[in-house]
């Protein structure tokens, strides 16, 4: 069994759903993000989701896409990417790691290659952003080959019709992108999340995390409500964002309270349920 079947399967006998807060790798240099990567376990991360950076990051809003630059300013690749999560499996070899990012990079690096190093550091799941379901043929071949759980994305405008071909050969838990938009913008209600979720679980089994607007503990318990995770990006790099000293440098403050909002987050999912 996978480390993210695990997860989930050890979460589900608790009662309870999965908090995956998500951190740009090097986002503002390698040692910050490094110690937010080690410390997000220890504040409540059931799940962690790494974001590669990529200059060209279209499906996510202004947050996010400043997080990405700041990492690629600091001297981020992929390479130093995956060696976060081979220096993270030194200490943790049970929190699953879920590395989010674009289609180039992957096919820069080589896709096969991607696949293996990435399955050596750690890694357990991929999320490619902007992969075509009609081209998926480009990765699951080689993901499944080392290991690794192909995490498809659900959107609102998935109808009924294309809903179990976006979903063939997915593994991991399916990520429902609740929001038509970019990251950050908005947030789905209660109501359009009770319509959406009945809707996937009607054809898999999988596990549904919900991203793409959730910001706030009291949005994190409604997603788990609904689904079985929450994904908690934007908020948080708001937060370290603010963090920064006036040349966008981490400060003694950028850690912790990027860390004390996890905590915060991981007790609302906690008690929802």
């Amino acid at each position: 069994m996978s480390r993210i079947a695990a997860r989930f399967a050890q979460l589900k006998a608790e009662g309870r759903g999965a908090l995956m807060p998500f951190l740009e790798a090097w986002d503002p240099d390698a040692a910050t993000s490094m110690a937010l990567l080690r410390g997000m376990p220890g504040a409540g991360a059931d799940l962690i989701e790494i974001g590669c950076p990529f200059t060209d990051p279209m499906a996510d809003g202004p947050t996010v896409q400043m997080a990405s630059r700041r990492a690629l300013d600091a001297g981020a690749t992929m390479a130093h990417t995956l060696a976060m999560v081979r220096e993270f499996r030194r200490e943790d070899d049970t929190t699953p790691i879920v590395l989010m990012g674009y289609l180039n990079p992957i096919l820069s690096y080589g896709v096969e290659r991607f696949c293996k190093d990435a399955s050596v550091c750690g890694a357990d799941g991929l999320i490619v952003v902007d992969l075509p379901t009609e081209e998926a043929d480009l990765l699951l071949p080689a993901a499944r080959a080392h290991g690794l759980d192909v995490i498809r994305l659900v959107a609102p405008t998935t109808d009924d019709t294309r809903l179990p071909l976006v979903l063939a050969g997915s593994s991991g838990f399916v990520y429902y992108v609740s929001i038509t938009g970019v990251t950050g913008t908005r947030t789905a209600s209660a109501d359009e999340l009770a319509a959406a979720i009945p809707r996937i679980r009607a054809v898999t089994d999988l596990p549904i995390a919900i991203g793409f607007g959730v910001r706030s503990p009291a949005q994190a318990a409604a997603a788990v409500q609904a689904a079985d995770g929450a994904v908690v990006a934007s908020a948080l790099i708001d937060t370290l964002a603010a963090s920064l000293d006036g040349n966008g440098r981490a400060t003694a403050h950028t850690v912790r309270n990027v860390l004390d909002e996890v905590r915060a987050l991981a007790e609302a999912v906690r008690g929802a349920r």
